[in-house]
Formats: C-alpha cells, sequence, structure tokens
C-alpha cells in the first residue's frame, strides 16, 4: 500500500507519547491508523538492518548487536499496541488487519533472520572484553540464527518462509475462529427455574448476557476457554450441566460453529514438515531446544512419571463422587459432585465463600497488598489516564522510596470482543538501553454484574487474579539493559514460574486476613474455614492434574508428529494419543481439547504445554525456601526481586533460580503439593 505523508503525521501510532512511561494515547487510535503504522515500522526497520548489515565498518558489539537491539522500536510498539487490542477488545476490521498483518509480519522477520550477511557480521563479534549481559545477547543471536534457518540454502529458504507465511495465517484463522466458536458455544436458557443452584448474582449476569445477546426475558451461559465451566459446580438442573458441557467440549467441531479441528490438523503437519527443514526430527524437539528443559526425552520422562498417579487419585476421585451421587456420574456430572463430596468431607463450600471475594478488596487488599508487604510497593489508581476500554482500569505503581516503578492495567471483564482465558501483555518493555519503565496489563475474563451490583468471585477467579499479577511483577521489576531480555520474554518454560509463586500468597493469613471479607458486613472470612480450606486443597487434585496432564500429552503428540506422516482424522488422533499416554479417561477431558486448544494453535505455546508443570516445579520449591524464611516478609521480597524478577533472561534462568535458591530444584515438593508422592 502507498503511505500518505500527511496522514502519518497525524498517525497517534508514529508520534511518542507525552503520557507517563510512554502509555499508548487509546482515545486516539482508531483502526485506520494499524496498517500505515505498520507499513511504516516494517520500512524502517529494514532500513535499520541494511545499515547494520552493510556496514564497511569491521563487526563489532556497538555496531552490531547493540545497533539490533536499537533498532525495529517502532515496529515493537505497534505490534504490542494491536496484539493487545486484537486478544482483549477485537472487531471485524481489527481481525481482517490481523489477517492482513501476521503474514507479512511472518515475512519481516524472516527476511532479518535468514539474512546470511548478517548472521555473519554477528559471527564476527569479539566478546571476550564484553559484560555478562552483553555477551549472553550475541550468543542468543546467534542460537536463533542457526536454529531457525540462516545457515540454510536459499531454495531451502523459499521453502522456509513459504511454511512460516502459511503457519502464520492458520494460526490467526485458528484464534479468530476460535472466539466465534466460543460465542456460538454459550448456552441459552428460557427459563429462571433452570438455573436453580446459581447465586443471584450469576443469574442476573446471565439474564444481561443474553440481553446484550438480543434475548431480552432470557439467559445466556457464557463459556471461558477450557473445557471445564464455572457453572457445572452449581447448576442443580442435571440436563442443563449436560447440554452446557457438551457445549463447551464439542467446539470447533463443525455442527453449529467453525471447524477449527481441520485448521489443527494442518498446523501440526505444516510445523512437523518446518522442523524437519530446520534439521530437528520433530516440531517439538525444535521447540526445546531454546528451553530450560535439558531434551525432549527429560519432559516425556516427567510426564510418564506424573500420569499413572494423576490417574490413580482421580479414579479414587471419581469412586468417591458415585458414592456421593448413589449412581454412577458422567462427565457433567463432576464438578457437581465434586463440590458435594468437598462440603461433606472437608465443609467446605467454594460457591458460599463468593461474597468474600469481591474483586475490588481482592486487588487492593489481597493482591496489592501482599505486593506492598513483599517489595514496599504503593498503588495509585489513575482515572485520569484511558485504557483501550472503558473496563479497563490504571494504577501507577511506586516503589517504597517513592520512585516510580510503572503502570498497571487491569481488563478483568468477559465480553464477545475478547479471547477467552487470562494472560498478562506488555504495553512498553523495561529497557536500560531506551531508559524505559514498564506498562503490562492483566486480562481476565470474569463474568460482569448488573450495574451497582458487587463482581463477586469465584476462588479459582481469585487464584487467576494473584496468578497473573505475578506475571505483571516479572514485567515491572525487570532491570536488564537489553529490550530482548527484558520481563517476561525468558524460555517458555520458565515463564510460569514467577507467576505460580504469587498464588502462595492467597491463602497466607496476614493476606487472606486482609481480604477475604463479606461484602456487605465487612465481616472476615471465618478462620475455620480458611483452615478448612487449607485441608481441602488436596482434593480434585487427580482431577485437575489429570485434565492438566490430558491436555499437556495432547499437545505434545500433535507436535512429535514426524515430517510426512498423515494425522488423520483429527477426533481419532486426539482419542488414540490419550489412550496411547494412559490418560484417556472418559469423565476427564482435557483441559483444551484439541478444537480450542487457543495455547498452542493460536498462542506461543506450541509443544511447551509442559511448561506450567516444568515451571511448578520451581514454584514448589521457592514456597519452601519463603515458608523457611519467615513468608511474607521485605527481605524475602527483596532477594526474589533482585535475584530473580529483575534479571529478565539476562542472565540462565536456571542459574537465577539457584542463586535465589541456593542449589538446583527437586520434584519432591511438586509431588506432595499434588498428592502425587
Amino acid at each position: 500500500m502507498s503511505i500518505n505523508t500527511e496522514e502519518l503525521s497525524e498517525n497517534p501510532l508514529l508520534t511518542q507519547s507525552p503520557l507517563p512511561y510512554r502509555l499508548p494515547v487509546f482515545n486516539d487510535i482508531r483502526a485506520e491508523h494499524y496498517l500505515p503504522a505498520f507499513e511504516q515500522a516494517f520500512a524502517e526497520h529494514l532500513a535499520e538492518v541494511a545499515a547494520i548489515r552493510d556496514s564497511p565498518v569491521p563487526a563489532d558489539f556497538s555496531n552490531t548487536a547493540e545497533a539490533m537491539e536499537r533498532s525495529g522500536t517502532l515496529l515493537r510498539h505497534v505490534a504490542l499496541i494491536f496484539f493487545n487490542i486484537s486478544s482483549a477488545d477485537t472487531s471485524a476490521e481489527l481481525q481482517q488487519i490481523e489477517t492482513t498483518i501476521a503474514p507479512r509480519l511472518s515475512a519481516h522477520q524472516d527476511a532479518i533472520q535468514l539474512d546470511s550477511k548478517l548472521y555473519e557480521r554477528f559471527a564476527q563479534i569479539d566478546t571476550s572484553d564484553l559484560d555478562l549481559e552483553s555477551q549472553r545477547l550475541v550468543n542468543e543471536y546467534l542460537d536463533d540464527f542457526v536454529r531457525l534457518g540462516a545457515a540454510l540454502s536459499e531454495h531451502d529458504k523459499a521453502t522456509l518462509r513459504e511454511l512460516n507465511s502459511k503457519i502464520s495465517e492458520l494460526s490467526t484463522q485458528f484464534g479468530q475462529h476460535s472466539l466465534a466458536n466460543l460465542n456460538t458455544a454459550a448456552v441459552l436458557v428460557e427459563e429462571a427455574a433452570d438455573l436453580d443452584g446459581l447465586s443471584s448474582a450469576e443469574i442476573a449476569a446471565a439474564a444481561t448476557a443474553a440481553e446484550q445477546a438480543g434475548h431480552p426475558g432470557q439467559y445466556l451461559l457464557t463459556l471461558i476457554q477450557p473445557s471445564g465451566q464455572p457453572a457445572l459446580e452449581s447448576l442443580n438442573n442435571r440436563e442443563l450441566r449436560r447440554r452446557l458441557y457438551e457445549s463447551s467440549i464439542s467446539r470447533g467441531q463443525g455442527q453449529s460453529d467453525i471447524r477449527t479441528l481441520d485448521i489443527a490438523a494442518q498446523l501440526a503437519v505444516l510445523r512437523a514438515e518446518r522442523a524437519q527443514l530446520l534439521g530437528f526430527e520433530t516440531h517439538a524437539a525444535f521447540e526445546t531446544a531454546n528451553q530450560t528443559a535439558p531434551s525432549l526425552a527429560s519432559i516425556d520422562a516427567m510426564l510418564a512419571q506424573l500420569a499413572p498417579a494423576a490417574v490413580r487419585n482421580a479414579t479414587a476421585e471419581a469412586e468417591a463422587l458415585a458414592e456421593e451421587a448413589g449412581h454412577s456420574i458422567e462427565p457433567w456430572d463432576w464438578s457437581y459432585y465434586s463440590e458435594k463430596v468437598r462440603k461433606s468431607r472437608y465443609d467446605v463450600d467454594l460457591a458460599a465463600l463468593k461474597p468474600y471475594f469481591e474483586l475490588d478488596r481482592v486487588l487492593q487488599d489481597g493482591v496489592f497488598y501482599a505486593a506492598q508487604k513483599l517489595y514496599g510497593l504503593s498503588f495509585t489508581e489513575r482515572p485520569d489516564l484511558q485504557g483501550y476500554h472503558p473496563d479497563v482500569r490504571v494504577w501507577e505503581i511506586h516503589n517504597e522510596d517513592g520512585s516510580g516503578l510503572g503502570l498497571f492495567l487491569g481488563d478483568y471483564y468477559t465480553r464477545d470482543s475478547k479471547n477467552g482465558g487470562a494472560w498478562m501483555n506488555p504495553l512498553v518493555e523495561q529497557s536500560g538501553l531506551f531508559g524505559w519503565q514498564s506498562v503490562v496489563v492483566n486480562n481476565l475474563n470474569i463474568s460482569k454484574p448488573p450495574a451497582g451490583e458487587p463482581t463477586l468471585l469465584s476462588y479459582d477467579e481469585v487464584v487467576t487474579c494473584f496468578h497473573e499479577f505475578g506475571h505483571a511483577l516479572h514485567g515491572l521489576f525487570s532491570q536488564v539493559r537489553y529490550p530482548r531480555f527484558s520481563g517476561t520474554d525468558v524460555p517458555r518454560d520458565f515463564v510460569e514460574y514467577p507467576s505460580q509463586v504469587n498464588e502462595m500468597w492467597i491463602l497466607w493469613p496476614e493476606v487472606v486476613a486482609n481480604y477475604a471479607r463479606h461484602y456487605r458486613s465487612g465481616e472476615a472470612l471465618p478462620s475455620e474455614t480458611l483452615e478448612k480450606l487449607r485441608l481441602a486443597k488436596l482434593w480434585g487434585e487427580g482431577f485437575a492434574t489429570t485434565e492438566y496432564l490430558g491436555a499437556t500429552l495432547l499437545d505434545q503428540a500433535w507436535h512429535q508428529l514426524k515430517a510426512g506422516v498423515d494425522p488423520g482424522d483429527p477426533l481419532e488422533f486426539e482419542a488414540k494419543a490419550l489412550r496411547e499416554a494412559g490418560i484417556e479417561l472418559d469423565l476427564i477431558p482435557p483441559r483444551y481439547r484439541t478444537g480450542y486448544f487457543n495455547h498452542i494453535f493460536a498462542g506461543g505455546y506450541s509443544a511447551g504445554y509442559y511448561a506450567y508443570i516444568w515451571s511448578e516445579v520451581l514454584d514448589a520449591e521457592t514456597v519452601e525456601w519463603f515458608k523457611e524464611n519467615d513468608g511474607l516478609s521485605r527481605a524475602n521480597g527483596d532477594r526474589f526481586r533482585r535475584e530473580l524478577l529483575s534479571r529478565g533472561n539476562s542472565i540462565d534462568p536456571l542459574q537465577a533460580f539457584k542463586n535465589f535458591r541456593g542449589r538446583e530444584a527437586r520434584i519432591d515438593p511438586l509431588l506432595a503439593r499434588r498428592g502425587l508422592n
């Protein structure tokens, strides 16, 4: 497309934001600004790289590696804003832009990554006198050049470009269709009586959702991305539970929605072909090559160790559920009777806890309070700063000495324009090279209550609030020089570790006493209830671990496919993979089935969903360390921040863990936590 100079001068994406911390001026950004901004950013970046590559001056760190880090800042800026919006508040126009941009971005990255002359300049850099972070930067670039194809023949590079472009297009399609299917799968209910078991707030939210969808006077049960749906825990109407369950797990199969199964299979085949071209046996081997896991075999061994114990525990849980129900149970019965068993065995009713978990109190007096106690942070809401949607809230965060740390944006409510699930995105990444500080956003999918009603969270949603803020802290605390190493730009199988650690404060006595208060009376959640909740934590671990491992092993099955192998019918492939892994249980579907597994087919977790359990080994060890060292204290928080959260990828992540913990991690705390020992 041609670039209009006058239009560019008025494009807010192409001018430096005047707002604190370079927060984008979202009120000025319109959909028509994105394509011209991308075009300008592509052109600028290629010109910057060409100047580095074609420089007549011999290559050194400053004119090559550091110059590469200085290049592409406009493209990174535009991409961070666009892809956050396209995930959190998309539209038909934005989806069309994404469809256009995805293959262009892939081609742009290939133009740089496959440049042999640029690779040769990096190979000429003398690193002997560089500091450790700078040495690591050069080595990371060199590893990427080799791993991603810079040494291939020109013929093979052309083939690789075609594969990358097609994979990018299909990934975009999968994500967009998956969101459409998520909305289509919502279950419409005509009578309020059928919703017996849900709270009045949940029923009101369902009525509001139905009205917004054009069904006034009815009720709409919207879905979240995973297989399990929260309403299955409470609905007394067994037939409605069946409808909700089957609507959830059949997404992407094409009966009443878009068949994403075929896109997933195509992606797996193309990724296998690309891996072979790059010298790897499978896509999983290709992805593992730059992770903290030492090998694909080590991942397979860990999963094989965990699966039998998880299934054994889940089978025992199923027997307890059938005993509670007085009849054999179906998959849509599991969550319902699991809550009844939890209540009868441990006297814990999770649904009854919701009035104690009001969103603002959980945030201010729980999530933020724990961060203040650990790290000395203070939080000031900034209503004068606008997010990209009216629901988005902005906080400025300061260190204990009063210095500004960055901005935190919270986007907590579900909407049809938002992808399912929960995630953290950076909008501005910290960099000492540029003097930038972090701006990060947390996205959740909590049902929005009618106006004037409180937002009451399930216990799982409380966990998600703490978890995602752990990612936010990882980004906010970053203290690295080079943008490539900033915040959460670490190996994928390490990135979940800090966020999982932050979950430990949910039931920490001082923290939970501060936030878990009845939204009407202000009464604290009774201490005996908290103790019962702690005792009940192992109940359901068989289900949770089996559900998670089902998705993880399914991911590995798709991505350990070898080039030239036809996977056949995707549903048959899925069933066979779970059966051969010993984790096919009719009562427990994988947390994500193939047709809606966004993490691996539309996100960055292909062959990497194992990262959650791999990171949990480090997490469980870290929780043990905090407990051994007086828990919630500034000294502990400062150590964790200094040795780990601030380091990004500027040193080897496992070395950062070892520096913090004092030794390498053991799996024993994880096995004990999940009841697998």
